[in-house]
């Protein structure tokens, strides 16, 4: 009977032991995961392998789809703007980024660090035109809006990319004293005698703190999606100049392609001339063309290529912006490069058999009215 009570006791302790050792571990778990802080691979939808490129072009999407401005009264849609700002910033910075790796959230709260809005790098001061969203009101004054050109280059617009510009505005601050502002003409109606008044216009201005205009360095971040085209334009609200009693004007870049050395666009085409041996134009040939995200591009012709000739590539053009599982065409234009100095007679005579084509020079209007 003793050993059967022993036997049923060390029974219950096994069970008690395997029950406490599980209850700690799934305790550990959770106190590894506060400790580990939020997941911003997860919260950005990339893996950990992510380049700062996919970083950008996620938070972008994202924190449109998320903006509290779009999510008027939804907390949870708040709160997950704010998260993917936190990821933005840790995950688009190098250094940051490493430490985030190996350690986590906690890693980063020993190095400090001040927070800024990354939403107004992509956007500027934007706001959406519904649910709350702020539109410009046209009686208050603002600062002048300014255009300008951002040449980019075509292996951007055919791959996409993001391109950083450093904005030195300037920005109100506060100074000593007081200014007048929000001066406006109003009607004073003067008395002159009895019964004799006068009307007259005068300024009236109020009496506001003094403020003087500081210049600020900012990093705006500019995507060039596929295909873009030029001309289209790349807004940023308020970031334009200010105005001591209103807002900012806006700040908006119009996309214009570089010169390539090897491609020319027309629309979704690309264009481009290889230039071959009258050898190769005899006896045909084979080579490839480095495109403009460095894949390869196949020529191979077996027949007699004259100077002029082209040659068409389907699909291997630039993406359409609108769809960019669509691309146009690669036409390539080949020229032939005849061989420097004379031929002796017998060469000549020797291509003449080789040959055996008439001499018969036809003359004919090449423009044909152009």
């Amino acid at each position: 009977m003793n050993i059967q009570s022993n036997n049923k006791t060390c029974v219950e302790v096994t069970k008690m032991a395997t029950s406490l050792s599980s209850v700690c571990f799934f305790l550990l778990q959770i106190c590894v995961f506060v400790l580990a802080g939020r997941d911003f691979y997860k919260i950005l939808g990339v893996s950990k392998s992510a380049t700062t490129k996919q970083i950008k072009k996620a938070y972008r999407k994202l924190a449109i789809q998320y903006h509290p401005d779009k999510n008027p009264g939804n907390p949870e849609a708040e709160e997950m703007f704010k998260d993917l700002g936190a990821a933005y910033e840790v995950l688009s910075d190098e250094e940051q980024r490493k430490v985030y790796d190996r350690h986590g959230e906690e890693g980063l709260k020993e190095q400090g660090g001040g927070h800024h809005d990354p939403f107004s790098s992509f956007f500027g001061d934007f706001h959406f035109p519904f649910g709350g969203g702020h539109q410009r009101d046209p009686e208050v004054p603002s600062g002048d809006s300014i255009l300008m050109d951002l040449e980019v280059s075509l292996e951007e617009l055919y791959s996409g990319d993001f391109v950083e510009v450093v904005r030195y505005r300037p920005v109100a601050k506060e100074a000593r004293g007081t200014r007048q502002c929000n001066c406006r003409q109003e009607m004073k109606t003067i008395q002159l005698g009895p019964g004799r008044f006068q009307m007259t216009q005068q300024q009236v201005c109020d009496e506001c703190p003094n403020v003087q205009f500081v210049n600020e360095e900012k990093l705006l971040e500019i995507e060039i999606e596929p295909g873009m085209r030029d001309n289209q334009e790349y807004p940023f609200v308020g970031e334009g100049e200010p105005h001591i009693d209103g807002e900012s004007g806006d700040l908006t870049f119009r996309i214009l392609t570089q010169k390539h050395p090897k491609f020319e666009r027309r629309g979704d085409d690309l264009y481009t001339n290889v230039t071959i041996s009258l050898q190769d134009a005899l006896t045909g040939f084979k080579t490839e063309i480095t495109h403009l995200d460095g894949h390869k591009v196949s020529i191979e012709r077996d027949k007699i290529t004259w100077p002029g000739a082209r040659m068409r590539k389907k699909d291997e053009g630039m993406p359409n912006y609108d769809n960019n599982l669509l691309y146009g065409t690669l036409i390539i234009t080949f020229d032939v490069e005849f061989p420097k100095g004379a031929l002796s007679d017998e060469d000549r005579e020797a291509f003449r058999n080789l040959l055996n084509m008439s001499s018969q020079p036809k003359v004919y209007n090449g423009l044909q009215g152009y």
